[in-house]
């Protein structure tokens, strides 16, 4: 059963195609929307239990993957789902989760990258500590629901983004207060389940892209500078100054000029 996917700009070329961060969906690109190339064609796809897409369990049970929630699961469906509508080559850029993805991606349906954008994330597997962190927030999902990610907000956002910003933290509040308790619990046991993925870039011979927030504490700078180290076709390092892990959020302007200049290398890229 596909994902969710949502079409802006031009039908045809090469499509930049986004994936959203845990635990929010497709909306969160809009900012950067506004801001691409119109003769850019892009796709934002909702991950299983998210948005508009149908339940983790359903989109398993189609793909044949029944069993624990899995960021294989997710890749796998993101790949149906493309190629179901036609798209055999894109250049796909995903934040945090959805970063998580596109790694497992990488590993499992390279042939369909054109271009990587890995975006406030990192390819290490989680400590021992935030494996049960996330574990404790999946099982507490089902009895308090979306209040459980309601305190992640500050980690989210830059200390000036939540002092002086008061429409983008509103923004934020409303989209985690929305999120599925359901998809809450499913994507992190999936996130706690990823291995490290590091050499899934290795070979990978296109362009990449590894962007953060100057202030993203989750995704620190030498979790960046590995990534960029391991893309054998080239990698360009951005920091966007004033943001935090959510920088399409809080400056969708720099972040839609990165993912710009990407997809233009991916489109002139020989192999």
């Amino acid at each position: 059963m596909d994902l969710a996917l949502h079409r802006h700009g031009p039908a045809d070329g090469v499509p930049l195609v986004l994936l959203h961060a845990f635990p929010f969906d497709s909306r969160m690109w809009d900012g950067v929307l506004a801001h691409l190339p119109h003769d850019v064609p892009v796709l934002t796809l909702d991950a299983p239990g998210f948005g508009d897409s149908p339940a983790f369990d359903v989109v398993a049970g189609a793909l044949g993957r029944r069993g624990e929630p899995s960021l294989e699961t997710c890749a796998d469906a993101v790949a149906a789902t493309l190629r179901g509508a036609g798209v055999e080559r894109a250049v796909v850029a995903g934040l945090s989760m959805g970063g998580y993805t596109l790694l497992a991606l990488a590993e499992r349906h390279r042939s369909l990258l054109a271009a990587v954008g890995l975006l406030d994330t990192k390819a290490e597997a989680d400590t021992d500590e935030a494996r049960a962190k996330r574990l404790r927030v999946a099982d507490e999902a089902a009895t308090r629901g979306a209040d459980v990610v309601a305190g992640s907000l500050e980690d989210m956002l830059a200390p000036g983004t939540r002092a002086e910003r008061p429409d983008v933290v509103a923004r934020v509040r409303t989209w985690l207060a929305q999120a599925p308790p359901a998809g809450i619990a499913w994507a992190q046991r999936a996130m706690a389940a990823r291995p490290a993925r590091l050499t899934a870039l290795e070979d990978l011979e296109v362009p990449g892209l590894v962007l953060r927030g100057a202030q993203d504490t989750l995704s620190p700078q030498e979790a960046a500078e590995a990534m960029v180290q391991r893309l054998s076709a080239g990698g360009e390092l951005v920091v966007v100054p004033r943001a935090a892990h959510l920088s399409a959020v809080e400056d969708p302007a720099a972040v839609a000029a990165a993912l710009a200049r990407l997809h233009a290398r991916a489109v002139g890229h020989r192999p």
